[in-house]
């Protein structure tokens, strides 16, 4: 357990946002070595691939409910020093884990093709995509242990561990993706099956590593035989603080599937550039993301422990680093697109495609790093509710006018991304109302 309520709250965020950035870039470069090498295959599978992807927003915004549940109760428990709290928070987690686990298999194995055959109306694509994600279906299913586990950790001020066995992880997947999907050295390509397959494979030893270091290492949090059995007042502790939260990814799952669905009668090339621009871009996020990720265990603690003057000024330190780093990427982005994408792509329209959304999208990274960092101290504070609300208003504000758009004539993707860019400083606003209010309700 690392003690976040005393010493200086920058070097807080900053030791522990550059594990969890790591941490986040090895999650997604799970990804995005699938389509550095699926790319190769053509277009129909990279638009599969992309497309069957998007389910991976469904499967974080589930992973997000029992993630920032168990962080921030556990979090919460360190400051007021309730080790026993702690560990039945982490307990239960595991059980929910398990219980998620086998939803996530259930529903991918029945739905997963009937999803994108709404999106997509080139049946290569939905071919292409429904074979990868079958064989990522287990990955999927073990992030939720590793999730718990991770979150659990972050609770407690520690994320070394977490980020090592994650690096072990995505080297891993880095070595099988191009020996499955191409078949090198074992002269037998299984083209975007070998790339859900080497991403299952990578996550399973992931969970197998931080299992066995919570068994061998931990102290302050542990397994408990005594506290595995479901504890359903302690879920609802765990389900209430985390379901807005997962809510805000169920939210942006709608918000890719409307737009997959907006541009779905432009064919493969349009759904393959938008998949790859829309993936760079969420990686671009990352360093603000991995800022807000930090903050709600900094301020939480301090929460805990009433120190309501550190919870502010964590939340004002957050908010300038996420500034300063969104600054640097809007015009990186705006500058270079070509080169951020070139090299995931043989096809000339969807490098076009992913190249162009980059340049106009990267219009909201500034105000896209203040949203996160408003959401990191919703959790902070146990209510998640109102970032939950700040991203339904974005949907809403967004979704309308997307498929009227799509449906006059003339119609142009390009459209698509102005409109996003107005909904998310729409979004900004609601997101800073909404936050000064619950400080004004919970710091007091």
């Amino acid at each position: 357990m690392k003690d976040l309520t005393q010493g200086s709250i920058p070097k807080h965020i900053i030791v522990m946002a550059i594990p969890i950035g790591i941490s986040m870039l090895i999650q997604t470069l799970y990804y995005l070595v699938d389509l550095y090498f699926v790319g190769r295959l053509g277009k129909e599978s990279l638009a599969g691939v992309s497309a069957a992807g998007n389910i991976s927003f469904l499967i974080l915004a589930l992973t997000q409910i029992l993630g920032v549940g168990t962080q921030t109760l556990i979090a919460h428990a360190v400051g007021r020093k309730d080790q026993g709290d702690a560990n039945l928070i982490f307990n239960q987690s595991i059980v929910l884990s398990i219980l998620l686990g086998l939803l996530t298999l259930l529903l991918g194995y029945g739905l997963g093709q009937s999803y994108l055959q709404t999106i997509s109306e080139d049946t290569g694509t939905i071919a292409e995509g429904t074979t990868y994600l079958y064989w990522y279906i287990p990955g999927m299913a073990g992030q939720f242990a590793l999730v718990a586990m991770s979150s659990a950790l972050r609770g407690t001020g520690i994320v070394l561990p977490t980020m090592i066995i994650q690096i072990v992880s995505i080297v891993l997947n880095m070595i099988l993706s191009p020996i499955l999907i191409t078949g090198w050295g074992i002269g037998q390509p299984m083209g975007v099956a070998g790339a859900g397959l080497a991403s299952s494979i990578s996550v399973v030893v992931a969970v197998i590593m931080l299992w066995w270091y919570f068994r061998q290492k931990e102290k302050y949090i542990s397994y408990d035989t005594a506290m595995v059995k479901p504890r359903f007042k302690t879920w609802q502790r765990m389900l209430g603080i985390g379901f807005p939260a997962g809510g805000e990814f169920i939210l942006m799952f709608l918000y890719m599937a409307v737009i997959y669905y907006a541009i779905r009668s432009l064919g493969a090339s349009a759904q393959a550039g938008f998949g790859l621009g829309s993936r760079i871009m969420q990686s671009m996020f990352l360093p603000a993301m991995a800022v807000a990720f930090a903050a709600p265990a900094v301020a939480g603690q301090n929460f805990g422990a009433k120190l309501f003057d550190r919870v502010k000024a964590t939340y004002h330190w957050a908010a300038v680093m996420s500034l300063v780093i969104m600054s640097f990427l809007t015009l990186l982005a705006y500058l270079q697109p070509e080169i951020l994408v070139s090299s995931f792509s043989n096809d000339a329209a969807a490098v076009l495609i992913a190249a162009t959304f980059l340049q106009m999208i990267c219009l909201n990274f500034i105000a896209s790093g203040i949203i996160f960092t408003c959401s990191g101290m919703f959790q902070a504070l146990g209510n998640t509710w109102p970032a939950m609300w700040s991203t339904a208003s974005r949907l809403f504000t967004f979704a309308i006018p997307a498929i009227w758009l799509s449906r006059q004539t003339g119609f142009q993707i390009e459209q698509l991304w102005v409109v996003s860019v107005v909904t998310v400083y729409l979004q900004l606003f609601i997101s800073l109302v909404l936050l000064n209010k619950q400080f004004k309700r919970s710091l007091v």
